[in-house]
């Protein structure tokens, strides 16, 4: 089974929910027009880092996707009514506009300060979707490969990743979206955001990882819309070939001290 996907790599205005969603419309519009059936946004693709600005957008980003006939998958800062914290929410709209699904990011990354505003979701969310089931995480997630092994064991094939992941540290990036396929055998599909802010660089470097470690397509730093088609019946190639969830021995990973 086929699935064309594309992925808006952009700079995003920090505190500027109207301009962002502008940038999303036209990017949409032209995903539409490659025929794309899912669109992958950056982390917080609504606010940038402006931590502590909330903006409800649901509506306009779910008539962006009935519009242009698309999925699509960005997180952005929703308020979970706790003393005014936040959450970093992944949201799954399908080409209806309906919201297929929610994930709260685990994993808070405190480098950047983002507990000193966010809370931590406590679960994975598996999406069925037509394509099969899918996995979703966000940007420092990517550093827990036990968040990615939950959805490979449950039949996840494909994994969307939306992230602000800022130099020195791309290296890290790019081997870690490698490693986090190679070892699941499933598509790593991750779209970082570029340009700079008032503190960090972004790097961009948006990506699609095949299920034995190949790169499908990457980005550079600048804007684009990246987009490439795959074929999701090689992850099942690729786990016949080397069967590492059979071959798995969880009877032997118990530490005894």
């Amino acid at each position: 089974m086929k699935v064309t996907l594309s992925l808006a790599q952009f700079n995003m205005i920090n505190g500027d929910p109207a301009a962002n969603l502008a940038t999303v419309q036209k990017m949409a519009a032209e995903a539409a027009q490659r025929g794309t059936d899912i669109l992958l946004l950056p982390e917080l693709w609504a606010t940038g880092d402006a931590f502590g600005y909330a903006e409800y957008i649901e509506p306009a980003i779910a008539e962006t996707a009935r519009q242009y006939n698309l999925h699509i998958i960005g997180s952005n800062l929703s308020p979970n009514g706790e003393g005014g914290r936040m959450t970093n929410t992944a949201v799954f709209h399908n080409n209806r506009g309906q919201i297929l699904a929610r994930y709260d990011k685990i994993h808070i990354f405190q480098l950047m300060g983002e507990d000193r505003h966010v809370d931590g979701g406590d679960k994975p969310v598996l999406v069925d979707s037509e394509w099969g089931k899918i996995g979703l995480a966000v940007c420092y997630d990517l550093r827990f490969p036990e968040l990615f092994r939950t959805y490979a064991l449950a039949g996840a094939k494909i994994l969307f990743l939306p992230a602000e992941w800022p130099h020195p540290r791309l290296a890290h990036w790019r081997t870690l979206l490698r490693a986090r396929a190679i070892e699941n055998q499933m598509y790593v599909v991750a779209c970082n955001r570029t340009g700079k802010d008032d503190k960090y660089h972004f790097f961009g470097h948006s990506t699609i990882i095949d299920p034995s470690g190949e790169i499908v397509v990457e980005a550079g730093e600048g804007e684009i819309l990246l987009t490439a088609t795959v074929d999701l019946d090689k992850v099942t190639a690729v786990r016949q070939h080397i069967p590492i969830f059979a071959d798995r021995r969880e009877d032997a990973y118990i530490l005894n001290l």
